[in-house]
């Protein structure tokens, strides 16, 4: 959610910023602004609307000359999207200009007291705020602009990731943040500033994350400094290397980021298990579960606390835990969880899952959970990510950059990491035989290719999709470990089409929405042979009665649902802990088909953020 691009180097700097916001697009927003700097002035464009629309306006509006800049795409939480909110902001003198993601929560107060003290606002956002609060402690203080950031932040309530540019200071950039992700490349003789990696990847794969409350002074020619906000203590810059390479951000021939990540799906569940799972040898290893064996085996019951995919991905990791290792697993989201005084107690593991490792509510629940005693395990997608760093321990998923926002390799690889999990659990407290443990791994290792052979129903997916793209509702069933699956089918389908969609257990049809069901409502069922699917065929047999049309997801050569229903899509047949992995794939599918046949914005819907990083 919200994009940050900065530059300061000897290259010419708008061409870096423009493709980084471009590159940032994916997290989601509804404006976009950048700002320059020539020797001279500020120049400075920002719009309402798409990067397309602000590469059009700077064309015409301002000068792109300069070696220092700032960029950002906005997503609106204080005042509407249009261009006057729209960032970078500039202070009273014009000699300040900043872009921040994030929330002030105090910005109410600031705001009185600036207005007080002369200050004229143009915006309704805390991000103009913030910016004379910084000149006011500049001018007040008589401070450089590195210590008048650090005294306002101080005062400041909320989260932050912000850059910073003084015109009478010309060869600095100052950044910090408190909740929201903020990276510093470093280049030769140069620096890039981004809330994530993909904007400079091509320039440098050093870089560095910094931690909450912590500043930047960054310098043309000069090393970086990094200072805690609170104390002022100097802090010794950690450099990483970065793993990902500029393919792996392009779109490679595909039409969507969507679709290229739905078909990238059996390597990213390859690389998720590579070197953890060894069927042959009959072992899981896991340097996150082997270092903390004992807090799990010890472990009273499991917290699973997420939102949106990821909590889908924990509900059918509920199923997979309690089946295996007879702990019991309680699913929470994580926007719920801090509100709502849970019962957390010493002897409980926590687990976090976040695709990007920067959910807000997942952070914030992790924080909790730490300061009540319990043990926190993150899974998460991005390394350096702040759930990565705030988790007592971890798993990575191997997915590979997700730049579509609706989720998909994210789901399948985190389903992947928890069943390791699971599995590894369930042979050590002795909750599964020798012979289904390594059935279980053997079967595993059969997704990837299983996977590929589902993917294979692309182009009759796409036919179903002509039928009925126009419909206003769909329902989607499922029973079991394919109930989640059914929730994060309908999930897809709004995300991206906008059509409503809702995802139910097959036997609660009975309980409400068998009223929907006429001969204009689509009803998604997963009917795989594995688990109760009996009850499921009864249950389709109740829709078809009511003239429902039925879409069936089942495995390869069943005739009993292909009777019934109007369409079928096939699956390969896997145990049943492992079918979410391949009963996701069709329903992924489905959504995307129908949003491109609406004409809908498919790896950037409206209203939507890849990643939630503000309450």
């Amino acid at each position: 959610m919200c994009g940050i691009v900065g530059y300061i180097g000897h290259r010419e700097a708008y061409p870096i910023i423009l493709k980084g916001l471009k590159r940032l697009e994916y997290r989601g927003y509804d404006s976009a602004g950048v700002a320059l700097y020539d020797g001279n002035t500020i120049n400075l464009c920002k719009t309402k609307g798409k990067v397309e629309a602000l590469e059009t306006k700077v064309k015409t509006q301002i000068a792109t000359k300069g070696t220092i800049g700032i960029g950002h795409t906005r997503w609106a939480t204080h005042g509407v999207p249009n261009d006057t909110n729209s960032h970078p902001h500039v202070s009273n003198s014009g000699n300040l200009v900043i872009i921040h993601n994030g929330i002030i929560e105090n910005y109410e107060s600031l705001k009185k007291e600036l207005i007080k003290r002369g200050y004229n606002f143009a915006s309704d956002t805390d991000t103009e705020v913030l910016v004379n609060l910084i000149e006011d402690v500049q001018k007040n203080q008589n401070t450089k602009l590195g210590k008048a950031v650090q005294i306002a932040l101080n005062q400041v309530i909320g989260a932050y990731a912000i850059a910073v540019f003084d015109k009478k200071k010309p060869n600095e950039i100052v950044t910090a943040k408190l909740g929201s992700p903020l990276a510093i490349g470093i280049g030769d003789n140069e620096f890039f500033i981004a809330s994530d990696a993909s904007p400079f990847i091509e320039y440098t794969n050093n870089a560095i994350y910094l931690e909450d409350e912590e500043m930047a002074i960054i310098r043309r020619g000069k090393d970086i400094k990094i200072r805690k906000i609170k104390n002022d203590s100097i802090v010794a810059p950690y450099i990483q290397q970065l793993q990902i390479n500029l393919e792996q951000i392009e779109k490679g021939g595909y039409d969507h980021f969507m679709l290229k990540e739905i078909y990238e799906q059996p390597n990213a569940i390859l690389d998720t298990f590579r070197g953890r799972l060894l069927s042959k040898d009959a072992i899981i290893k896991m340097a996150g579960i082997e270092d903390n064996m004992k807090k799990f085996l010890n472990a009273k019951r499991i917290i699973i606390v997420a939102c949106g995919t990821s909590w889908h991905a924990g509900l059918v990791s509920e199923y997979t835990f309690e089946n295996l290792t007879r702990t019991p697993v309680e699913v929470e989201y994580a926007s719920e969880f801090r509100y709502r005084n849970p019962v957390i107690n010493e002897d409980d593991i926590v687990i976090a899952i976040s695709q990007s490792g920067e959910t807000a509510d997942t952070l914030a629940a992790i924080k909790l959970a730490k300061a009540k005693g319990a043990f926190v395990f993150g899974v998460c997608n991005v390394v350096g990510s702040s759930i990565a760093r705030e988790a007592h321990a971890g798993a990575y998923t191997h997915a590979g950059p997700e730049i579509g926002v609706a989720s998909t390799k994210a789901f399948t690889t985190q389903i992947t990491v928890l069943t390791l999990i699971a599995l590894r659990l369930a042979r050590a407290k002795g909750t599964i035989s020798s012979t289904d443990f390594r059935h279980h791994l053997i079967e595993l290792e059969l997704i990837p290719e299983k996977v590929k052979k589902a993917l294979q129903s692309d182009a009759y997916i796409k036919v179903v999709s002509e039928i009925y793209k126009d419909s206003k509702n769909v329902l989607y069933l499922g029973r079991g470990y394919n109930f989640p699956v059914a929730l994060e089918g309908a999930l897809k389908l709004k995300e991206i089409s906008y059509i409503h969609a809702e995802g139910y257990p097959a036997a609660e049809m009975k309980h409400g929405p068998i009223a929907l069901i006429d001969e204009n409502m689509p009803i998604v069922v997963i009917a795989t042979k594995k688990g109760h699917y009996e009850k499921v065929v009864s249950n389709i047999q109740e829709i078809k009665s009511r003239k429902g049309k039925i879409i069936g997801i089942v495995t390869e050569g069943d005739t009993s649902v292909k009777d019934l229903a109007d369409h079928v899509i096939e699956v390969p047949e896997t145990l049943e802990p492992l079918t979410p992995l391949l009963t996701t794939i069709p329903l992924q599918l489905l959504s995307y088909h129908i949003a491109v046949m609406l004409n809908k914005n498919v790896d950037q819907p409206r209203n939507l953020a890849k990643s939630v990083t503000v309450e």
